[in-house]
């Protein structure tokens, strides 16, 4: 699943659903928000019956507009990527344009809950967007939320050489079991893990466990210097992986994102794409 509005980044997400799409023969949902008449009214002010009405019908003209102009931007992309623009079928790269009237975090709920993997753009700090849809994606989708690159231009080969940050928290666990798919079909798998976390499984033990599952895996360590979600991503593009899989906001969003934590360093400064669980 994919949310998209009119902000220029719908072409980046569907570079990045598409490749996905295409290697595991996978819809995708394209979906649009417009919202609802009543969230663009006034709060506390007594509107005029034929000012509301005209409010109505700028709103729904204005919806209209919007969701033709970008359906025809994604049907653009379709064919470029090479996606069917049909409804599901099962190992068949499709997808479909979906519209939803309300907030982008709420249609982020209903579609993201049956989906396999959400896909969100970069959240932006300078435009100040991006933030609210990730925070629901990772919180309340209990869905993998795949934070793409700020490019178009994706390698269809996406996750060819996935590196997974383990400490063996919680959130490192569901991340794993989440995109599992992803592990097991990569050509190469990196265990990346910096320091020593008490009372959980340990790197060489993990590694045993994806044996068990028949995936051979490296492990790369690196020493915890600062921020070790940026750590992380130095230790990522050492090993040459295009993809990174890890638990997100073991602390608290809010307080992650304030204070600069290791996940909220991952969001701003990955030049590749990373799935995050939490």
């Amino acid at each position: 699943m994919m949310p998209v509005r009119g902000d220029g980044r719908g072409p980046v997400l569907f570079a990045h659903a598409a490749a996905l799409a295409k290697r595991f023969g996978a819809h995708v949902k394209v979906v649009h928000c417009h919202p609802r008449t009543e969230d663009l009214m006034p709060k506390g002010v007594v509107i005029p019956s034929f000012l509301r009405k005209q409010i109505e019908e700028a709103s729904e003209s204005s919806a209209h507009s919007e969701e033709d102009f970008l359906h025809g931007k994604f049907a653009v992309d379709a064919t470029k990527h090479g996606v069917a623009e049909q409804g599901p079928e099962l190992h068949k790269a499709t997808a479909k344009f979906y519209e939803y009237t309300g907030k982008q975090v709420e249609a982020v709920r209903y579609y993201g809950r049956l989906s396999d993997l959400i896909c969100v753009a970069k959240p932006s700090r300078k435009e100040n967007l991006g933030y609210n849809t990730l925070k629901e994606a990772l919180f309340y989708s209990g869905r993998p939320v795949m934070v793409c690159t700020e490019s178009d231009q994706v390698d269809m080969t996406i996750g060819k050489h996935v590196a997974i940050g383990w400490n063996g928290s919680l959130e490192a666990t569901r991340a794993v079991a989440l995109a599992m798919p992803l592990i097991e079909t990569a050509e190469k798998v990196t265990i990346l893990t910096g320091g020593s976390p008490e009372h959980s499984a340990t790197p060489e033990e993990f590694r045993d466990y994806l044996a068990a599952r028949g995936v051979t895996a490296d492990i790369g360590k690196f020493d915890v210097q600062g921020v070790a979600g940026r750590q992380l991503l130095k230790k990522t593009g050492d090993v040459g992986a295009d993809l990174l899989i890890m638990g997100a906001y073991h602390e608290s969003y809010e307080r992650e994102s304030l204070l600069g934590g290791n996940s909220a360093a991952v969001v701003e400064e990955a030049t590749i794409p990373v799935v995050m669980v939490h």
